[in-house]
């Protein structure tokens, strides 16, 4: 009997290793919390230094973007200039003012934006982005009498990128919604050349501006990110009408305008004024 229960007691687990064994693991425990602590730091450290590389990248853009809206503009009011008897002149210097525009001020955008994930950025740099294209069509009309184009102004912007990164190339929404303010202006221009007696021109504006619109009437109700869209169709539909309603009114009126007096240009004319007047 005392031999068995001598036995039990040695087999028994010591007290001893029991309190070493507690220790080791209470020793082990705060040393796994440190790493844990000091990995979640780290993380944190990484995505502050993220969002203030994109912040910074951000603000650039914006300026690029500022930039291009503005030298863009110079462009449009250039064509704006135009008249039957300046046209190439005008244009010519509307092109150099778009090619100016494209080295100094896209390029710096492609710069900021090329081999990254640009989409991020996109309602950044959308608006300085919709007024170049705005500016290109506008002049491409002018001088071919055709329309620019994505294919064709994407590949414009090739040449600015750097081979060896994803090249920045401007997407579907922004074409489109550049395409829609290229309207307003088509109505001013076309304004302008039948006050200036280019009736034909004028009428050339209207089939044009009216294609564009009716075949974005069919794409507008498709697209996902539409809202913008939506407010612009309301605005290229009252160009339409205002181009209609101009050329409409010289055709149903046409007997009323007479030629000025002295004046051996039909396209100077008097609204109004009976031959017996002059």
């Amino acid at each position: 009997m005392s031999a068995a229960f001598h036995r039990l007691f040695l087999m028994a687990p010591k007290p001893h290793g029991l309190r070493q064994d507690t220790a080791l693991h209470s020793s082990a425990k705060p040393a796994r919390t440190m790493a844990t602590q000091s990995s979640f730091k780290n993380a944190f450290a990484n995505y502050t230094d993220y969002l203030n590389q994109l912040n910074e990248k951000r603000e650039r853009v914006v300026k690029a973007s500022r930039d291009i809206t503005i030298n863009s503009k110079k462009v449009i009011f250039q064509v704006h200039r135009i008249s039957k008897n300046n046209k190439d002149e005008v244009l010519d210097k509307a092109e150099k003012d778009l090619a100016s525009v494209t080295e100094q001020h896209v390029s710096q955008l492609v710069k900021e934006l090329q081999g990254t994930d640009f989409w991020k950025l996109r309602r950044a740099y959308s608006p300085g982005v919709q007024e170049y294209i705005e500016a290109a069509t506008l002049c491409n009309f002018c001088k071919n009498g055709t329309l620019l184009n994505l294919d064709e102004i994407n590949a414009t912007l090739l040449p600015l990128s750097d081979p060896s990164l994803e090249p920045l190339q401007i997407n579907i929404l922004d074409y489109l919604l550049g395409l829609a303010d290229l309207t307003g202006e088509l109505m001013r221009l076309a304004i302008g050349r039948i006050s200036d007696g280019e009736l034909e021109y004028a009428e050339k504006i209207c089939r044009f501006v009216r294609d564009i619109y009716r075949e974005l009437t069919l794409l507008a109700p498709h697209m996902d990110d539409s809202t913008d869209m939506k407010t612009k169709m309301d605005t290229m539909l009252q160009s339409v009408m205002k181009i209609e309603n101009a050329c409409f009114s010289v055709h149903v009126r046409g007997s009323e305008y007479v030629q000025l007096p002295g004046s051996s240009d039909p396209s100077y004319l008097l609204l109004g004024v009976r031959d017996n007047e002059i």
